[in-house]
């Protein structure tokens, strides 16, 4: 289970990419100094540039952070001096980001992903620093009067993807009432209309410390990129539990379940391995008959079905009784 310490209900777009350009820091130049009295050279040498790291933060939820910034660079390391004097080392520059970002490194195609809070992964080393002249003196060439200059630190472009991490997902076809739900359940600000894909990116709201994410509807295709595409499929992919909403007006529910759950399994065939329930959503908009008609059709599925209308109390306290049985008494 994934908790955050959060106070406040989250009303937050999602960011889940950002493409940054990281750099090491130069390396300081080596020295040219002599100690007095021609006594030889005394030039230091420069010091390494500081290296950049990412690091997890787990009070991170999104990629924000890099919107509006997106070039970062470590400090240069300071010049040698005289008197055989190395040049400091340049601060190294720290990147928090949260758990479960995967960063490509564009030009080398490498990935990893950040796991802990504790872990620091470095992605651009600083250049070296130079020698100073004292680094050239022979016994043929006793005054050398030249030094390095420092190295240009590494610089790579970064491709950063989050994985959603949540304990529970909304998931089902588009204007299933997933974003309604989602308010109800935790008084989040979601956009809701009688239309599909009202809501096209994915939404974060906290219910008893658990978060949970309303994740866009799917279509039939989306694991080749139709309609919102596979941009979603993947935020299923780190969630604990999925509530899978089918409108109880649909005629045909039965397809609507096999539909997102063939995508699923074409995207990612370990998600259909996930604790699943159904929410025959929209119950209020049917009769009784019809209502018990479509929940026997769902529980065919083997998986705990409930029907759940906004306007129905009782229904929506049998699905937070669920919720904390599930996550809060274990």
């Amino acid at each position: 289970m994934v908790c955050y310490k959060i106070n406040d209900i989250i009303r937050h777009m999602f960011v889940d990419e950002a493409v940054i350009t990281v750099s090491g820091g130069k390396g300081g130049n080596g020295k040219v100094a002599f100690f007095p009295n021609r006594r030889g050279p005394s030039g230091g040498d420069g010091g390494r540039g500081g290296n950049v790291y990412l690091k997890g933060d787990a009070n991170l939820t999104d990629l924000y952070t890099f919107v509006r910034k997106k070039v970062f660079k470590a400090q240069d390391g300071v010049d040698g001096g005289i008197f055989k004097m190395t040049g400091a080392v340049g601060n190294d520059l720290i990147l928090s980001v949260p758990i479960g970002t995967l960063a490509t490194n564009k030009k080398s195609s490498i990935a990893f992903e950040v796991t802990d809070t504790e872990t620091q992964i470095i992605v651009a080393k600083g250049g070296k620093g130079g020698r100073g002249n004292i680094a050239f003196a022979t016994s043929t060439s006793q005054t050398p009067r030249h030094a390095e200059p420092g190295e240009q630190g590494e610089t790579y472009e970064l491709h950063l993807i989050l994985k959603l991490i949540a304990d529970i997902g909304l998931i089902g076809l588009p204007n299933v009432g997933k974003s309604s739900l989602l308010n109800e359940l935790t008084n989040a600000a979601v956009k809701t209309a009688p239309y599909p894909f009202t809501t096209l990116e994915p939404f974060l709201g906290v219910h008893e410390k658990l978060v949970i994410a309303d994740i866009p509807g799917l279509i039939e295709g989306a694991s080749q990129g139709k309609g919102l595409g596979v941009k979603f499929l993947k935020h299923i992919e780190k969630v604990g539990l999925l509530l899978h909403c089918i409108s109880s007006e649909s005629d045909d529910i039965e397809s609507d379940y096999e539909t997102v759950m063939t995508e699923m399994k074409k995207f990612n065939p370990e998600l259909l391995k996930k604790q699943q329930i159904i929410l025959l959503t929209k119950s209020d908009l049917i009769d009784e008959k019809t209502q018990i008609q479509r929940l026997n059709k769902l529980k065919k599925t083997k998986l705990k079905v409930y029907p759940i209308s906004i306007y129905n109390p009782s229904q929506f306290q049998v699905l937070k009784k669920m919720i904390a049985d599930l996550f809060l008494h274990t």
